[in-house]
């Protein structure tokens, strides 16, 4: 049958090939927040209408937020067709339980009693909040089903075809909401959640055709004989990954509560987004590197050494191009020219640019910390790491807003690098143990 990337001929140039259709992945989904919000801007009450379609691709972000981690637990751990029908079944059942408690959320008084009563959202953003909820139902199995099957794809190094299925995503997106546009009065978030969830069942489909003749060989192979998956050990394997992710993506409101509580507030939560959007670009490289670590280091960890190189390198050329931007002209014409802030709000959020110059190279590093420790199924660590990085991010922001009065902005971009270096610091430690006897 076909197989994942031999270790004993990893060259650079290989893993580079392997990498570069998954960190395409992550650029190409970049821009969907953006194009979807330029729609939804030009539609009528944009202001109503960004706030609800922002609110609601939240909710469904922390909803879905567990099931995020199964694109690295299929890559590790689909071996055979016995692990990969015990992980899927996993899989099945928790699309099934996550659907369901998005599916309680939504039930009027539970969700205007969470929109209004808790947050304190205006009657017409929560009402259409409520709509882009319904709307956005499909959302999490969809999402859970597709990132299975890419890290089948990824494990078997098909990572082209993982950027093939994100290219049909953004593809019926766009499609979507240029005809809603065009064709349909309908309010724009109704347009930015069909768009949505158009998008990614779209995805979850194309991944699923791509693996079809790959499946077929895994059934009609012999048992691998290295693993007895079992349900307790995919739990055990599983469990920190999902809590690692739900905590990750829970900080972020947090972050914005307290952007609120700071000094020169309103500007501090006008130029996050954007500082948030270019640091992302850099960024995605380096997270995309978690997959290609699982899959390349081979049983033996034969590749560990290339690979470690290669995320010193990718790490050291992303910070480098960001800090390049963030310290040159190329600021003002990302932030003023392409981005629309005010000259004003672009001078602002300059320095919370140059602050975060160095997150790319964390980024790797984590990326590959992480992949090291999946690999030796120690992922109780990565989930002691992210507790330490919100607690570092959280600690830092209320000393800074409320201890020194520090701008919103710059505590924010401080506290994340903060928190980051904190959890690399401590994954060093397992880190370090798990490569001692590596070649």
């Amino acid at each position: 049958m076909t197989q994942s990337l031999s270790q004993a001929n990893l060259t650079y140039k290989k893993i580079f090939y392997f990498w570069m259709p998954l960190a395409a992945t992550w650029l190409m989904m970049s821009v969907e927040g953006p194009f979807l919000a330029s729609i939804i801007a030009r539609l009528a009450e944009p202001k109503y209408n960004l706030a609800a379609y922002g609110i609601a691709f939240s909710f469904a972000l922390v909803i879905e937020s567990p099931i995020i981690m199964l694109l690295s637990a299929a890559t590790e751990l689909v071996n055979d067709y016995q692990s990969f029908m015990k992980l899927r079944n996993f899989t099945y059942v928790m699309n099934a339980v996550l659907t369901a408690v998005y599916i309680l959320f939504i039930i009027p008084p539970i969700f205007y009693f969470i929109a209004e009563r808790i947050i304190g959202l205006p009657d017409e953003v929560a009402h259409l909040t409520h709509i882009a909820s319904i709307i956005l139902i499909p959302w999490p199995g969809a999402i859970g089903y597709r990132r299975f099957y890419q890290g089948i794809l990824i494990k078997y190094n098909y990572t082209k075809r993982v950027s093939y299925g994100t290219v049909v995503r953004l593809v019926s997106m766009a499609v979507t909401a240029v005809i809603l546009f065009t064709f349909f009065d309908l309010p724009g978030v109704v347009v930015g959640a069909v768009s949505l969830s158009v998008a990614v069942v779209s995805e979850s489909i194309a991944s699923r055709f791509m693996t079809v003749n790959l499946i077929k060989q895994i059934r009609e192979s012999e048992s691998s004989g290295e693993d007895n998956l079992s349900y307790s050990s995919i739990i055990k394997f599983y469990y920190p990954l999902a809590l690692t992710s739900v905590m990750a993506l829970g900080v972020h409101p947090i972050v914005t509560f307290f952007l609120g509580q700071s000094r020169m507030s309103l500007e501090s939560l006008a130029v996050m987004p954007v500082v948030n959007s270019l640091v992302f670009i850099f960024r995605s490289v380096g997270l995309s590197y978690q997959e290609v670590g699982i899959a390349l280091i081979g049983k033996k960890a034969d590749g560990y050494k290339k690979l470690r190189n290669f995320a010193f390198f990718g790490g050291i050329s992303a910070a480098s191009t960001l800090l390049l931007i963030g310290l040159t002209p190329l600021s003002d014409f990302w932030l003023f020219d392409v981005s629309g802030l005010t000259k004003e709000l672009a001078d602002f959020a300059s320095l919370p640019v140059i602050i975060m110059g160095i997150m790319p190279a964390l980024t790797f590093l984590i990326s590959f910390q992480r992949a090291v420790l999946v690999h030796e199924r120690r992922t109780t660590q990565i989930t002691y790491a992210t507790i330490i990085e919100v607690s570092g991010i959280v600690i830092s922001l209320f000393a800074m807003i409320y201890l020194f009065d520090s701008v919103g902005a710059v505590a924010a971009t401080a506290s994340y690098i903060l928190g980051r270096i904190a959890a690399n610091t401590f994954l060093m430690f397992p880190f370090s143990k798990a490569v001692k006897n590596y070649p």
